[in-house]
C-alpha cells in the first residue's frame, strides 16, 4: 500500500514534494520486498545513513529511494490484515495501487513528534478535508489507551481552524468533552502562519499550488 506523501495526495488531491516513496507491507513479506528491490537495482540505504531496521527497509537506487515498511518507528503496532481489508485505492502512471486506509495514516502519524520533525500537519491536513467522513469508532480501537494523545491533536486542530473543527461528528466531540473547546468567535490572527509562514496548509494554498511543506 501506499503511505506517506503519495498516500496524503490521495487523501487531499494536493501535492507536497517528498524525498522517497513509502509502500506498507504485511510483516511477513519484508525479505521478498528487500529480494524485489534488490533485483530491481536498488541498494540498502543503510550504507549511507544508518536507519531502524526493526520496522523499514530504506533502499535506494541513483537519487530514487524507496521505502518498505512493516510496523510504526515506536512498534506501537504492525502492519495487519485489517489494513488491506480498508484500503483505498489509487492510479499512478497507469498503475492500480492501494493506499493505506485514512485512519491507520493518522494513527500513525499521530505519535511523530520529534525534536526535528512532527507529522502533525499532516494530520491536520487530512481533518481539514476528510475529518466529518473517518471512521473514528474504528479510530478509538486502534488508539486504545492513547486517547488522550488524539484529543490533544484534536485540541491543537480546534485552535488551529475553529470553524472547521466544529464540522466534526458530534459525538466524537462529546466522547472527548470537546464540544466547547472550539471557540465561535474568530481569532484574533491567523493561527495557521503561527506554525510556520510556508504554505503548508492546503486550505491556504491556490489550488494549482503545491503544498510547502
Amino acid at each position: 500500500m501506499l503511505g506517506g506523501g503519495f498516500a496524503l495526495a490521495t487523501f487531499t488531491g494536493r501535492w507536497r514534494d517528498t524525498k522517497d516513496i513509502d509502500f506498507y507491507i504485511h510483516p511477513e513479506h519484508r525479505e521478498a520486498a528487500m529480494a524485489a528491490l534488490k533485483k530491481a537495482g536498488f541498494d540498502d540505504y543503510f550504507s549511507r545513513r544508518p536507519y531502524d531496521r526493526k520496522w523499514i527497509y530504506r533502499s535506494i537506487r541513483k537519487d530514487v529511494i524507496v521505502d518498505v515498511i512493516w510496523a510504526m518507528a515506536n512498534q506501537r503496532a504492525q502492519v495487519d490484515e485489517i489494513w488491506f481489508e480498508r484500503a483505498g485505492s489509487v492510479e499512478v502512471r497507469g498503475e492500480h495501487l492501494r493506499v493505506v486506509p485514512m485512519e491507520e495514516f493518522l494513527w500513525c502519524k499521530l505519535y511523530i513528534m520529534q525534536r526535528d520533525h512532527c507529522d502533525w500537519t499532516d494530520v491536520f491536513n487530512l481533518l481539514y478535508v476528510a475529518g466529518p467522513s473517518l471512521d473514528w469508532s474504528h479510530l478509538f480501537k486502534r488508539v486504545e489507551e492513547d486517547v488522550p494523545l488524539l484529543k490533544a491533536m484534536l485540541m491543537v486542530y480546534g485552535w488551529l481552524c475553529p470553524k472547521a473543527a466544529r464540522k466534526l461528528p458530534p459525538a466524537l466531540l462529546r466522547r472527548l468533552n470537546l464540544s466547547r473547546e472550539f471557540p465561535p468567535h474568530k481569532p484574533k490572527r491567523n493561527h495557521i502562519r503561527l506554525f510556520d509562514s510556508r504554505g503548508w496548509f492546503a486550505a491556504l494554498q491556490p489550488a494549482n499550488k503545491k503544498m510547502e511543506v
